[in-house]
């Protein structure tokens, strides 16, 4: 069942968002060449708890970090650990902030000292996939319009589009329905209604589109070891638009 949110459930989910900015900003001045994931996976626990907040992915089916956070091949749900982060990296921290009862969940992948042409393409175009797909949202839109403009936008920089992963409704839960493909056909799907709120999430590789889950059970990485990039809002369906939850 898809949850249509009230006004004072979308305030409540945006101060989930604004902690959630809050604690990315936080990290990226930590992020540089000799960091280990573990610290900075630490840093963010103590900061979101700090601020009221709760680190949904903690314990989350297991999952061990405060946060996810994923290392040039990997493409989500990395386990924070003793990798030291090295210049020329890219890394992705993927955050669920729980506030009051409801959620908010946004990822950005940040590049670690200078990185190579091939990354920073990379990046830039996973991040702008996010943008044009939102550019279709609002009430009464199928929502295959977004995940096709995604899949269009991938497929004409000649950037590998990850099937296996997908986007998700979001509110009191962290995974809610509907699912939020990056590929799709054109209007097909349900229709997005004003107060759906969505984590929209493009994950592009700069080689071949396919995934393998590694023996820890949660990392997802590539398969031809390509580099993998990841950026996430979670947004609300307005009447003729979106708004971001999970900006400044």
């Amino acid at each position: 069942m898809i949850n249509i949110k009230t006004p004072e459930e979308i305030e409540l989910m945006k101060k989930a968002g604004h902690l959630n900015y809050l604690t990315r900003e936080y990290l990226k001045t930590l992020i540089a060449p000799g960091i280990t994931t573990k610290e900075l996976d630490d840093e963010a626990g103590k900061f979101i708890t700090s601020h009221g907040g709760v680190a949904s992915s903690k314990g989350f089916e297991g999952y061990p970090g405060n946060i996810c956070i994923s290392v040039n091949e990997e493409v989500v749900h990395g386990i924070p650990g003793n990798r030291v982060l090295k210049n020329g990296d890219i890394v992705t921290i993927d955050i669920v902030v729980g506030l009051n009862g409801y959620q908010a969940d946004a990822a950005e992948t940040i590049p670690v000292g200078d990185i190579n042409k091939e990354k920073s393409f990379l990046l830039k175009h996973t991040e702008k996939a996010l943008y044009v797909g939102l550019q279709e949202v609002k009430n009464g839109v199928k929502l295959g319009c977004l995940s096709a403009r995604i899949e269009d936008y991938a497929k004409k920089h000649k950037l590998g589009v990850v099937h296996e992963l997908v986007g998700h409704g979001i509110g009191k839960e962290m995974h809610e329905d509907p699912d939020v493909p990056n590929y799709g056909k054109y209007n097909s799907g349900i229709t997005l209604k004003t107060g759906m709120t969505l984590a929209v999430e493009p994950m592009f590789t700069a080689g071949k589109r396919y995934v393998r889950l590694l023996n820890d059970d949660w990392t997802i990485v590539t398969q031809d070891k390509s580099p993998s990039a990841h950026f996430e809002h979670t947004i609300v369906v307005t009447d003729d638009g979106y708004e971001i939850l999970t900006g400044e």
